[in-house]
């Protein structure tokens, strides 16, 4: 069964909006890489839960854009690159859900509960919270790296294809692979500077190529 170009088009564009969009609700004035400043400003934000929602809706939606594409490029000679990144996407598409459930509300609910403690507890609950801190920067490397990886495999496909522009496949390339060397600094450093510093910029070129494949595709409908 195939999804139909139009729909793949339509969720290609979508995707990174909600992305975006839950993005902006994110709070981002701390340094991640500080869990004391991080996680007072985590517990002062009341649009927690909906920005996560947000960003993992604009994932699995692009994921529907991106099985669209493979299906675009059936036929063509290196078909079965689109084909191995629908693989690797899956798995990456599990653990970004596993990863909003961790950070989105469990973390949440985690430095909630640090604010609120007594001073006899505050220490106890920092360091629970922080537990749950490291496991969504496992999580969350393992995402970028995964769905970097799949991007990437996509975007090799597309380079190679007769349908799609040379150059947007390469432009693909680029930010899938700097996007899943982000997510090894993070596996290996945490979210520390040269991580985000890595990842953020990447990951905005894959955004924007979403949306890119998304008009080509909507054009071919």
């Amino acid at each position: 069964m195939s999804i139909p170009l139009k729909l793949g088009a339509v969720t290609a564009i979508a995707g990174p909006i909600f992305l975006i969009a839950g993005t902006m609700l994110h709070p981002l004035g701390a340094d991640p890489s500080d869990p004391v400043a991080a996680f007072t400003e985590y517990a002062a934000n009341d649009l927690w839960i909906g920005s996560h929602l947000s960003q993992f809706l604009g994932v699995a939606i692009m994921f529907v854009g991106l099985v669209a594409l493979n299906d675009s490029l059936k036929g063509e000679r290196f078909a079965y690159l689109a084909m191995l990144g629908v693989f690797v996407g899956v798995a990456a598409l599990a653990i970004s859900a596993v990863l909003q459930a961790v950070d989105g509300v469990a973390l949440k609910l985690m430095v909630d509960d640090w604010v609120s403690a007594s001073e006899g507890q505050k220490q106890s609950a920092f360091q629970a919270t922080l537990a749950v801190r490291r496991i969504e920067i496992g999580l969350a490397g393992f995402m970028a790296f995964l769905f970097g990886s799949a991007l990437a495999l996509f975007a090799s496909a597309v380079a190679f294809s007769t349908i799609y522009p040379t150059w947007l496949g390469w432009l693909g390339m680029v930010g899938g692979i700097g996007t899943s060397a982000g997510g090894l600094l993070m596996i290996f450093s945490g979210f520390s500077p040269i991580a985000m510093t890595v990842a953020m910029p990447f990951s905005l070129i894959l955004v924007v190529w979403m949306i890119v494949i998304g008009v080509l595709m909507w054009r071919r409908a």
